[in-house]
Parts: structure tokens; C-alpha cells; sequence
């Protein structure tokens, strides 16, 4: 059975003890210190002797009678600063024969020092009120043992099977119940899990947010640090955890050895995470599943400036990733790297908007081309956008002029920016693939060849096109005799039903097999 959190008995802090029925039976009244009572209760000590505190190493509920303390003023209150200094969660005091009434030394000492007193007002046996206590506590203790071995077996199965970081972080969250962020050691987000609005919610102020909550743990902000050898390299971050501390604590530590764990495998730096970051946030804006406005907060985490920008997105098609990203930062240009499906790697610019953005992006595609020789990529870019919104779009132009390029013969004629202009007829074709009336016209148009037995006819119609109905060249490309392709044109235009020599009737054939190229990528 898998054990989380909900199974789990919250810690106790001094306001649930004094609920436990047995404390009640003791009439307990709270006379000092009440806006303390949340602390947490790691053990029940019974002590009188005045120098209590050296016996204590903190957390504890002291339960005394006062027996030797009675008649000495200066011995209560050295009682009580004692327990302060020894950073006691609690005093309780049994009325009775040496202190009929609460003390006012003892309750003006403990409100100073802001250490909760409670007075007992019925006798009460302090043995049942350890043992109540203790129980509860070993209890707790065993509980939190055995989650953190779950999860630590959880996680190393993950690991052993090869998950992504991305399944880790979902099966830290689930735990935790709670977002989980996991961070570099500039605070730029690396890794998300849990609900999405609540991680949405996180992420909107992140940079605020983050340095804030930096240095000290509170609100359930609980924190782990990722690295080794002597080297931090990270931080997994638990978002609002709304368990007890120690526990939290737990599950950040066994969540980052098992990050660490899992980058040692993987044999990867810690860049790879802001890859893999990078391509899940370019990849669902570039496919318009999630609206960009949903997206904005996780842009604005991963250190991606976002407010008063224009934005340029990029396609490089046959570029390395890694390279791209390098000469991102030598040029200083912000902007974030993902590699795509089918060898397209996406790159989105963010300028000032006081700066030239075309020119920005002529100079890095000029300098991509001069770093990588003869067999240059190739950039495909989209307009400039000046709203978020629209960047989505643009990426989705930038990779139909880098697909219409992929299948273009004259790459070297291109300018080293390649836009939705420069490519043409193919490129509109690109953009309108999968449109309903061109798919039916296409299929209208090439009826007669879509069959396999025409394959043939149907690569001889393409480079024929293809060649400005060039008949010598299309036979020589085709190994065929003149007479032999004369023979396979007139195939083709009993099949179509069409005139090829006529412009118009041939240009139309064109735009159709385009079209139904494009459809098949």
C-alpha cells in the first residue's frame, strides 16, 4: 500500500495536546504566551529542579508541580528563562499544594520570553499525559519513516526505469500535495509539477517569490538544495506544503536525491533540464493546445523577459541546439533554445522593443553561417510580434517557411533569414496544407495518379514541374529515353485529363501536387 501524506497524523503542537481528552480531564487554562501555542511538540519532559534547560535540547512540553520552586521568587523566574533558552516548546504547571494559583512571576517571565504556560487546575497524573504524548509521537515518527521510504523506493523505480525529470517532479507532487518547483541556482525555473493553476499561481511572481522565500523556510515553503561533490547546482522548492515541517522537510530531501540520482545517470549537466524546460514550453506554444496567456508565467520563471519586449520566432532547421545556445549568450540575446520534431529546432528572441529586432535576427543567423561553414542551417523567421499572444503564430509561420525550405532545391539562394516571402508559392502552399478546400482540391486535381501503381507517373509529373517542363532534363534525371518520357506524359495527361503544354491547366496540376506533397509530411 502506498502510503501519502493524508494517512500521515499531523504533527502535535502545543494547541492539540491541551485537546487530547486526557489534558482536558486537567481543567488546563493557558495563562502566558498564547500567541505561541502552534509550536511543535517533539517530546514530554517532567522536571523541577530550576536549571531544567541543561537537560533539555529543545522542542519539549515540561511538565512540573513547582515542588522546588515554592517561596523563591528568583528560582521561578530562572526556571522559566531556562526553558526559554533552551528553546522549550512548552511549561505546563500542576496546581496544588505548592502553587494553589498560577504564579505571577513565573506567567510575568514566561509572556516576556513568549514561552506558552498552562496551569493544570484538576490533579492530573503527568505518567498518562507522557504516555499519551509519546505514543502519538512514535506513531508519527514510524509514519514519516516509512513515507520517506516509500517515495524513496518510488522514485529510484522511476529512475531504474528511465523516467524524465518530469515524472519524478509528478510523483514528488502527489506526495506532497503541493506545487513542486524545481530551480537552478538563479532562480530560473527548471521543472514544474502539480495542479496547474496552483503551479500558475506560483509562477506569476516567481522572481519575487523565490528570493523571498530564499533564505528561510515559512508559509510551507520548504526547500532542498541539489548537487554534489561540494558543488550546489540547484534547489527543489516545495510550494505551500500544508503537512507539518519535519515531514515536509522529508520529502524535499528524498525528492532531491532522487534528482540528483537521476542527473548522475543521465550523464547530463544540469543544462539539460532547461532544455527539456524550454522544449516543453516552446513545444505547447507552438502547438496552441494551451492559450499563451496560460503560458506567460512560466516564460516569465524560466528567465525569459517578457514585459515591454518583441518578441522573434526562429526555426533552424538542421541546427544544434546546444550551439544555439551558446552563441545566444555570446551575442547576449535572451531568448530560449528547443529542439522540434524532424531535425527543427525553435528559437524565440526577446528584444527591447527600442532595438532593431530584424537586424538582431540578420546578425545571429549571419553569425550562425560564418561559425558553421559550407553546410550552413538554415533560420526561417517569422514578423516580429509585439504582443505574447501572437507568438504562438509566429512560431507556427516560422516552421511552415522552414518545412517549405526543407523541400526547396535552392537553399543557397536564400538571404540567411529565410521569411514567408522568400519561399514563395511552396510557402503559402505550406500554410494552407490543412485547409479542407485544398486537401479537396488536391485530391480533385491528381485523382487519376494517387493510386501505388501510378508512383511512378506521379515522380515523373513532380520533377517534370519541378524542372519548368524541362522534357530533356526530367528524362535524364529519370534515366529514360525522350521517346520513353514523351510516352509517360501522355499516360499522365489521359489520367488527369489535362493539358500539360497549357499554362494555366499545368500550373494548376502544380499547385495541387504542392499541396498534396505538403500533406504528406
Amino acid at each position: 500500500m502506498t502510503i501519502t501524506l493524508d494517512s500521515l497524523e499531523p504533527a502535535l503542537s502545543v494547541r492539540q495536546v491541551l485537546t487530547l481528552e486526557r489534558v482536558l480531564a486537567g481543567e488546563p487554562e493557558v495563562v502566558a504566551g498564547a500567541s505561541h501555542l502552534d509550536r511543535p511538540v517533539r517530546w514530554v519532559h517532567v522536571a523541577e529542579a530550576a536549571d531544567v534547560g541543561v537537560m533539555l535540547s529543545g522542542g519539549e512540553m515540561v511538565l512540573t508541580t513547582g515542588v522546588l520552586l515554592a517561596g523563591d521568587e528568583e528560582k521561578q523566574a530562572e526556571y522559566v528563562r531556562s526553558l526559554h533558552r533552551a528553546e522549550a516548546a512548552a511549561v505546563v504547571l500542576g496546581l496544588g499544594r505548592a502553587f494553589p494559583a498560577a504564579p505571577a512571576v513565573m506567567r510575568r517571565a514566561a509572556e516576556r520570553c513568549g514561552l506558552p504556560m498552562i496551569v493544570l487546575h484538576r490533579p492530573f497524573p503527568f505518567a498518562e499525559l507522557t504516555e499519551e504524548v509519546q505514543s502519538r509521537l512514535v506513531r508519527r515518527k514510524f509514519a514519516a519513516v516509512s513515507l520517506s521510504e516509500a517515495v524513496r523506493t518510488e522514485l529510484t523505480a522511476l529512475i531504474t526505469a528511465g523516467a524524465p525529470l518530469q515524472r519524478l517532479l509528478d510523483e514528488v507532487a502527489r506526495h506532497s500535495a503541493c506545487p513542486v518547483v524545481v530551480t537552478n541556482l538563479a532562480h530560473r525555473v527548471l521543472g514544474t509539477a502539480g495542479e496547474r493553476p496552483a503551479v500558475d499561481d506560483v509562477l506569476r511572481d516567481w522572481e519575487r517569490i523565490a528570493r523571498q522565500a530564499g533564505g528561510t523556510e515559512g508559509d510551507g515553503w520548504i526547500r532542498a538544495e541539489l548537487g554534489g561533490r561540494g558543488e550546489r547546482w540547484g534547489r527543489i522548492v516545495l510550494c505551500g506544503y500544508r503537512g507539518d515541517t519535519a515531514t515536509g522537510r522529508l520529502l524535499a530531501d528524498r525528492a532531491a536525491e532522487a534528482l540528483v540520482l537521476h542527473r548522475m545517470l543521465g550523464g547530463g549537466a544540469a543544462c539539460s533540464w532547461e532544455e527539456q524546460s524550454a522544449q516543453s514550453l516552446l513545444t505547447d506554444l507552438v502547438s496552441g493546445v494551451v492559450p499563451a496567456r496560460q503560458l506567460l508565467p512560466r516564460a516569465r520563471a524560466a528567465g525569459l523577459p517578457v514585459n515591454r519586449r518583441t518578441f522573434v520566432p526562429l526555426v533552424v532547421r538542421d541546427g544544434d541546439t546546444a550551439r544555439l545556445d551558446r552563441l545566444l549568450r555570446l551575442l547576449g540575446l535572451p531568448g530560449l533554445v528547443a529542439e522540434l520534431a524532424d531535425g527543427a529546432t525553435a528559437v524565440l528572441l526577446s528584444v527591447p522593443r527600442d532595438q532593431d529586432a530584424d537586424a538582431l535576427a540578420a546578425h545571429f543567423a549571419t553569425r550562425l553561417r560564418t561559425e558553421s561553414g559550407p553546410d550552413h542551417p538554415v533560420v526561417a523567421a517569422a514578423e516580429p510580434r509585439a504582443a505574447w499572444d501572437d507568438v504562438p503564430t509566429g512560431l507556427r509561420e516560422a516552421q511552415h517557411v522552414a518545412d517549405a525550405v526543407a523541400d526547396s532545391s535552392a537553399v543557397l539562394d536564400l538571404p540567411p533569414v529565410v521569411r514567408l516571402k522568400d519561399v514563395h508559392l511552396r510557402g503559402l502552399i505550406r500554410l494552407l496544407r490543412d485547409d479542407p478546400h485544398v486537401q479537396s482540391f488536391a485530391e480533385r486535381e491528381l485523382d487519376g495518379l494517387l493510386c501505388e501503381t501510378e508512383e511512378d507517373l506521379l515522380s515523373v509529373l513532380r520533377t517534370y514541374l519541378a524542372t519548368g517542363r524541362n522534357k530533356s532534363r526530367t528524362a535524364q534525371l529519370h534515366h529514360v529515353s525522350r521517346p520513353a518520357l514523351y510516352r509517360r506524359l501522355e499516360s499522365i495527361q489521359v489520367r488527369l485529363g489535362v493539358d500539360l503544354d497549357d499554362f494555366e491547366q499545368a500550373a494548376s496540376v502544380h499547385i495541387a501536387l504542392l499541396a498534396h506533397d505538403a500533406q504528406q509530411q
